[in-house]
């Protein structure tokens, strides 16, 4: 396994988990920095972030974004911002983050956060040589997210980093077992690639689906 310097940009405490954890826990050479983008006021989830950093043996950062109930939208300009004043200054070899579409149906600050990241990248204002977004879908609230096994990367967790992954969000964050959380915590892992910011942009104008 090759040493990456890596950037996981998530909306939420707990996301970084759910849609990516195993993908980070198998791969121990990388150099992960987390940055949260909500959450940094709230005093139960905000400490149980900073406790899977450990976990992750990664180092992070949380923003504090407007994130009530309603999930009024919030302007791109404010999300790029809170970025930019959260992400180190440095060249990154990949760039993890949430899809144009989302994990499932529907979380209005994921599909804002993947809008304002393909941005920074396309104009350069993030530097890095490729972008994973996560893979998921749900059948339009079916059933509970499931990795997209056509995406470009698909990653079956060995169970003991599965296991691993489990207990962040059981025991780290404290989610009951019966919790969607919980219930969700994929045993395989899926993105979308690109190498092109170009490509990206395009696929961020088609909703974040396949053409």
């Amino acid at each position: 396994m090759k040493e990456k310097a890596v950037v996981l940009i998530v909306a939420h405490p707990d996301d970084e988990t759910l849609w990516a954890g195993g993908t980070v826990l198998s791969h121990p050479l990388w150099k992960c920095y987390i940055l949260c983008l909500c959450r940094g006021s709230d005093t139960e989830r905000a400490p149980r972030f900073y406790n899977a950093l450990e976990v992750f043996k990664s180092e992070g950062i949380m923003g504090d974004l407007y994130d009530g109930p309603e999930q009024k939208p919030l302007d791109e300009k404010d999300i790029a911002g809170a970025i930019m004043d959260l992400i180190p200054a440095k060249h990154f070899d990949l760039i993890i983050s949430h899809n144009p579409s989302g994990e499932y149906t529907r979380h209005l600050r994921h599909e804002e956060v993947s809008k304002a990241i393909i941005n920074l990248w396309y104009t350069g204002r993030i530097d890095a040589t490729e972008l994973w977004t996560f893979a998921y879908e749900d059948g339009n609230k079916r059933y509970y997210p499931r990795p997209v096994e056509n995406a470009a990367i698909y990653l079956t967790l060995m169970k003991r980093i599965w296991r691993r992954k489990y207990s962040i969000i059981t025991e780290t964050y404290g989610f009951e077992k019966n919790s969607f959380e919980a219930k969700t915590s994929p045993k395989a892992e899926a993105f979308w690639q690109f190498t092109d910011p170009y490509v990206a942009k395009k696929w961020l104008k088609n909703g974040g689906v396949p053409a």
